[in-house]
């Protein structure tokens, strides 16, 4: 083969690339960027260009057509030069626009980053504030339990259970005591305690301005001790603790209305870092068990001076029966029988609580009117003239005329006033009739005549059981409630009397 037919050979198969690049270029100029298409274009017209100059090549090879193959060389070269500056500036620009895509995509990278971390900021806050909002509303919950336990019950040691139960999970410690204030030898002594291995802190007794509680109830401040291991830490019950194993303590003074009312003790087995949420809630746990100890403490006073108060009254009431009964010594314990006989009478037929208390003052107060008797009327041996008798029938509305100003002595009035009125409204001082008739009155005029005659009397021996009961059976539906009456004389045959 000849250089001639070389040459040709090699650039054909050139012109067919220049071919397939020109119609790709032409493909591609659909998706250049519009900085881009003068300069694509260009490109294009540079290939077309070469095209034509490989064509031209290779018929003046093939036809022998005398012509300057270095002009064409030379435009040729010209051409390449041109589209190598086209291609240098097209690469340039593209890279330029991919380095300007790169700090853009960097920029909104780190924009992202940004963004991410303030995200992951507002989370962390959100996550935070919810898990604050959540300790809130539990210690809120927690105050409210309290508040309802303080309102629900009154008896102290239930009350100081339950609140240490509530308050030793929600505090997140270990151990916790309540020592109330013993004001008399002003004295701190155990009332409860929640999360101790041992009894051994039942013992304690400090003295007011002694040891931390002490000094904490005294100065009513808050004394925290962060390590009880410290020679320096100057707790002085160690003793009470050695076999719990605590590192840290606390004592808050529990203070309501202005008075000291104990101390509340925190004890942990680890060293205690605590913020200043936890405090805040610690002061409002303090506050509520301060109030709880000194309702329950009111309420138990009040209880205590309330039975003292009706011990006064009842002692006052038997003493006025008493008196009573000096002046006859022939009724001598007669009160107090038919009290009783009375009362249990009144529980068979089902009364209750206060009905018997005043059923009782009644009973023991039921003659009290007879001190408005001479003793010349009242001691006298013989029967009772007609004005005497009536004198007599008066003593019913002396008593009430006696008791009914004084107001816890009022309801206690139904025997007094009411013990000599009849079933069939014979009786006096009323002429009240049948269940018109009070029925503490009615329970108490059979075991009054009961008594009456089976018991000695100046003018009649003690009439024998028998005989009482035929009586009492033959005044019922006159003088007493038949219904009753059988109801009565039950009892006496099971108890006796």
């Amino acid at each position: 083969m000849t250089l001639l037919g070389l040459s040709v050979l090699l650039v054909f198969p050139g012109a067919l690339f220049l071919l397939a690049a020109i119609l790709r270029s032409r493909r591609i100029n659909r998706i250049i960027p519009a900085t881009m298409k003068l300069k694509w274009r260009a490109m294009t017209g540079l290939m077309v260009f070469f095209l034509f100059g490989y064509v031209f090549y290779m018929i003046v090879q093939v036809t022998a057509i005398a012509f300057p193959l270095e002009m064409v060389t030379g435009v040729v070269f010209l051409g390449g030069a041109l589209f190598v500056f086209l291609m240098i500036t097209l690469t340039r620009t593209t890279i330029l626009q991919v380095m300007a895509s790169e700090q853009q995509v960097t920029e909104i990278n780190q924009t992202l980053i940004g963004k991410n971390v303030e995200l992951e900021r507002e989370i962390v806050a959100r996550r935070q504030a919810e898990n604050q909002a959540g300790a809130r509303l539990r210690e809120m919950e927690t105050l409210h339990t309290i508040d309802l336990l303080i309102t629900s019950s009154l008896d102290l040691d239930v009350t100081m259970r339950v609140f240490l139960e509530e308050i030793v999970p929600r505090l997140g410690v270990d151990a916790v005591v309540v020592l109330l204030l013993n004001r008399p030898v002003q004295t701190l002594e155990y009332k409860a305690a929640q999360g101790f291995r041992t009894t051994a802190i039942h013992q304690v007794r400090e003295r007011l301005g002694s040891g931390s509680a002490g000094v904490a109830a005294l100065e009513r401040r808050l004394i925290q001790i962060p390590d009880l291991r410290a020679p320096a830490s100057g707790f002085v019950r160690q003793a009470a603790i050695q076999d719990e194993g605590f590192v840290s303590y606390i004592a808050v003074p529990l203070i309501a209305k202005g008075q000291v009312q104990g101390v509340l003790e925190i004890y942990h087995r680890t060293l205690l870092e605590m913020e200043e949420e936890w405090f805040g809630f610690l002061d409002a746990i303090a506050v509520q068990a301060a109030l709880a100890i000194d309702s329950a403490t009111l309420f138990n006073e009040l209880q205590y001076s309330n039975a003292e108060l009706v011990l006064a009254y009842d002692t006052t009431i038997t003493g006025w029966a008493r008196a009573l009964e000096l002046r006859d010594k022939e009724t001598e314990g007669h009160t107090q029988r038919v009290a009783a006989m009375t009362l249990h009478l009144a529980e068979v037929l089902g009364m209750k609580g206060a009905e018997l208390v005043h059923a009782r003052r009644g009973a023991m107060l039921h003659d009290i009117g007879k001190m408005g008797i001479s003793d010349s009327i009242l001691l006298k041996d013989g029967p009772l003239t007609e004005a005497e008798q009536e004198a007599m029938r008066r003593h019913p509305v002396y008593a009430f005329e006696m008791l009914s100003p004084i107001a816890y002595l009022r309801p206690a009035l139904d025997i007094p006033y009411c013990h000599h009125e009849k079933w069939d409204g014979t009786g006096y001082p009323r002429g009240l009739r049948g269940k018109a008739i009070p029925l503490a009155a009615r329970i108490f005029a059979i075991a009054d005549v009961w008594d009456a005659v089976t018991s000695k009397r100046r003018y009649h021996p003690a009439w024998s059981k028998d005989k009482a009961i035929e009586h009492m059976r033959s005044r019922a539906g006159t003088h007493f409630d038949p219904d009753l009456v059988e109801r009565f004389l039950t009892v006496v045959a099971e108890e006796d009397w």
